[in-house]
């Protein structure tokens, strides 16, 4: 099982303007990779959508790629 990457780097919570680190936690087609893939923990993926859809809101990341 993979460690989570936000616990093992003692992040305490997904900030929505780190558009580079929520880049690697969206796929091609700009959807939310699953936790089973990135290996992230419950409390961090909620975090994670959360950061991933108000950065899609203040079009930050897009909401679909062409």
């Amino acid at each position: 099982m993979q460690q989570c990457f936000f616990c093992s780097q003692n992040l305490k919570d997904v900030d929505y303007k780190e558009i580079d680190l929520l880049r690697r936690f969206v796929s091609g087609q700009a959807k939310i990779i699953d936790p089973r893939y990135t290996g992230t923990c419950a409390k961090h993926q909620r975090s994670l959508a959360k950061a991933v859809k108000r950065a899609r809101f203040l079009a930050l990341l897009p909401f679909v790629r062409r």
